[in-house]
């Protein structure tokens, strides 16, 4: 008996059926969120794992809590704080995870969550929970959410943005900084996608916007995309970081992040405070080029296409494969209309990058 059969047929019908497809190294990829190649930087994972084979152990072995809380997580984390300007941080699992994190334990009975429509699926999914009270605001819209605060009658109010948006591309207004402090609302900034990427030392919105981090001020970002590793971190002050370490269930039940993805994040750090000047002069061509070739302007390595088709998106999709390059497909729901999803990654050439650009003018042209 087959439970599932007329949901999977429906979503094969609609154009939205998912399926893995085993990574193709012959592609050059733009479609991974390895903004800045580092998961091909073979220095970067030998001298981690040169390090980890010195020590007594190599895995964490338990949660944070109890056994897990290792110097080499401590480290990490104090390396955080200090190029982030925050006061305390904690790493953990996921950015599903600390987004999951954030949302549950924060959010308490009498307060008021404000959601950036757009936010990720994973804060999405925690706002849901049964007790929280959750209103989504239009997409950058800084006027209804400034109209949200002024009537609230809430005991705390929660704001979550996204740094950069993970499928529009877009920054966040930096009004939202000027708004939280003149309602002493908490902020949530989930830096997935703008950590690494933009700011005058690569380390995200805070950075970009010169913000000096405040008593309300959260920031998450990923290790899995920039920092070429696996995890994530949440930098706060620290009663919040306190606070978190024992409500939050997604860190107080988990296993304590990897020794090796820590390790390895943390060497990426000093790879990009090392060589700020020389990825940013990177990360710039890149944009000219996409702006060049295709009249967008980005605010990161995010380039969204609208084809507005599920079925169309895939076919663009492997038409693109033929000629060599991989792009993301990405249809309903977690684009409100299909797009072809373009990452102008550093880990590939500016001529490769070029050529795909030529070629998606074609293809989107024929279309």
């Amino acid at each position: 008996m087959m439970f599932y059969e007329s949901e999977l047929k429906a979503l094969k019908k609609s154009g939205r059926l998912r399926s893995r497809k085993v990574l193709q190294s012959s592609l050059k990829d733009f479609a991974s969120n390895d903004y800045l190649g580092l998961s091909h930087n073979k220095s970067l994972h030998q001298k981690t794992a040169d390090t980890l084979s010195t020590l007594d152990i190599h895995s964490s072995k338990a949660s944070m809590l109890v056994n897990g809380y290792h110097q080499i997580h401590q480290d990490f984390e104090k390396a955080l704080c200090k190029a982030n300007n925050f006061e305390a941080g904690i790493v953990l699992g996921s950015g599903f995870n600390a987004n999951i994190a954030l949302v549950e334990s924060l959010v308490r009975k009498g307060d008021a969550l404000f959601m950036d429509e757009l936010y990720h699926a994973s804060g999405v999914l925690a706002s849901n929970l049964k007790g929280i009270d959750v209103t989504y605001f239009k997409h950058n819209d800084m006027k209804e959410l400034a109209k949200l605060l002024e009537h609230s009658t809430a005991k705390r109010n929660i704001i979550s943005v996204e740094g950069i948006y993970s499928m529009d591309g877009d920054i966040c207004p930096k009004e939202v900084f000027s708004l939280c402090d003149k309602y002493n609302a908490i902020l949530i900034v989930d830096e997935a996608h703008s950590s690494g990427v933009i700011g005058e030392s690569l380390m995200g919105v805070f950075d970009y916007y010169k913000i000096t981090p405040k008593h309300n001020h959260i920031k998450m970002g990923t290790l899995g995309k920039a920092y070429g590793s696996f995890g994530a971190f949440i930098l706060a002050d620290e009663h919040i970081v306190e606070y978190l370490l024992n409500r939050a269930k997604p860190i107080i039940y988990a296993t304590s992040l990897s020794l090796y993805d820590t390790l390895l994040a943390h060497n990426s750090l000093r790879y990009i405070q090392k060589n700020v000047a020389t990825l940013k002069e990177a990360i710039s061509k890149r944009s000219s080029i996409v702006k060049e070739e295709l009249g967008i302007h980005v605010d990161g390595l995010i380039v969204p296409l609208e084809i507005g088709n599920n079925k169309k998106v895939l076919e663009i999709k492997e038409t693109i494969e033929a000629e060599g390059f991989s792009v993301g497909a990405i249809r309903q729901p977690t684009v409100k209309s299909a797009i072809i999803r373009l990452i102008i990654r550093l880990g590939e050439s500016e001529d490769d990058l070029r050529a795909l650009c030529k070629s998606l003018v074609k293809i989107k042209n024929e279309y």
